[in-house]
């Protein structure tokens, strides 16, 4: 089989390097003053998730409310940058969220396998289209990913991102079955070559899910993507994420990778709605000088 002709060169990577770096993020020192800023701004970029078999209208239009806002107006907290759903239950958010900017995300291309029949998966994208997501989150196929057959998951972005239309298309990895930081880097040139939007670390399905390590892969990915072609690519960690502590990790990795251009919802995003009490509860606590019992924080 023919190795995969990539148009920028893909770097090996020095995993003890990236592990190493990774963990000198943990590290840094943040005033009070910029802790709280990090904070509201990791809840907007949030993309608030319900993807269980049991989400129903009425569970989607709670998430809704608890995007549109967050904490009460006293302690200043934005809006989340999004609520993902699954294609169905797109109709329920759109009307929900209608007038207030929250972008409506779905799953698509037989989430979370990614194992369905191509023209099925691509119905499924123009399908959530259709019906008001203005965001798609797709699954590469990693069965073909690791037998080597890289130029068919190209093929497949490439489908996927003419279904979306004008849609934003994020690709997602599971980069916990893709073993090698090696293959996470390959993955990401490829789907950056191909035409994603913002490239994704994890379902949220599968452990381990976005790890430090992970995510410094592709940011760096994308600042050399960006270096050659001057296009910026978003980049979204999901799965995993529970602690405050651990966002103000990610958002300092961000602005030490690739600058303050990224920390915007634009560029990146946080898939991890367990994240957000914890986060709301730092808040409250920066806020008010003291902790709040668990249930301040509510859930919609």
């Amino acid at each position: 089989m023919p190795a995969l002709q990539t148009q920028y060169p893909v770097p090996p990577v020095d995993a003890v390097a990236v592990q190493a770096r990774a963990a000198a993020f943990t590290k840094r020192s943040l005033k009070a003053a910029t802790k709280l800023a990090g904070l509201r701004l990791a809840v907007s970029m949030m993309d608030l998730t319900t993807l269980e078999g049991a989400d129903t209208p009425g569970k989607v239009a709670q998430l809704c409310r608890k995007a549109r806002q967050p904490m009460p107006d006293r302690y200043a907290c934005p809006p989340c940058a999004a609520v993902c759903v699954y294609p169905t239950l797109v109709p329920a958010a759109r009307q929900a969220l209608a007038g207030t900017g929250i972008a409506i995300a779905a799953v698509a291309t037989g989430f979370p396998s990614g194992q369905y029949p191509l023209e099925i998966r691509l119905a499924d994208v123009r399908d959530a289209v259709a019906a008001g997501a203005g965001e798609i989150d797709m699954v590469i196929s990693r069965g073909a990913f690791l037998a080597g057959r890289h130029d068919e998951v190209r093929e497949e972005i490439v489908a996927t991102k003419a279904a979306c239309g004008a849609a934003h298309l994020k690709v997602i990895f599971e980069t916990g079955e893709l073993q090698t930081y090696d293959n996470v880097r390959l993955a990401s040139q490829i789907a950056m070559e191909a035409g994603a939007d913002f490239i994704k670390t994890s379902t949220g399905k599968v452990s381990p899910a976005a790890t430090l390590p992970v995510t410094l892969v592709m940011l760096e990915a994308v600042r050399d993507f960006y270096h050659a072609t001057g296009r910026r690519i978003g980049v979204k960690p999901a799965g995993g994420i529970r602690t405050a502590k651990e966002a103000l990790h990610y958002l300092v990795m961000v602005r030490e990778t690739l600058g303050d251009d990224w920390l915007t919802p634009d560029l990146f995003r946080f898939g991890a709605s367990s994240l957000l009490r914890d986060v709301e509860m730092q808040i409250a606590r920066m806020t008010d000088g003291h902790y709040h019992g668990p249930d301040y924080c509510s859930l919609g």
